[in-house]
């Protein structure tokens, strides 16, 4: 089973920005992503449906491990 771990700016700016955002929502997406492509500076983005915010889609963005978790947020632009 993989560790996951949080940036300190994830724990400081984004948890802090979006207080509802849950951390085992984000490794849900991680873990069963609906979409995953990578992004500039050796980062990774994911995204998923997420039930508990009413079935909108979370997208989670990783460390180049896709285990240490950057930054997240309901992603009101994405087309399947």
């Amino acid at each position: 089973m993989k560790e996951y771990r949080f940036t300190e700016y994830f724990e400081n700016e984004v948890l802090r920005k979006r207080p509802y955002l849950r951390k085992e929502w984000c490794i849900r997406a991680v873990e069963n992503p609906i979409r995953v492509e990578p992004q500039e500076h050796n980062r990774y983005r994911f995204w998923a449906e997420i039930e508990e915010l009413e079935g909108r889609i979370l997208r989670v963005v990783t460390l180049a491990d896709k285990q240490t978790i950057h930054n997240a947020f309901p992603d009101r632009g994405f087309k399947p």
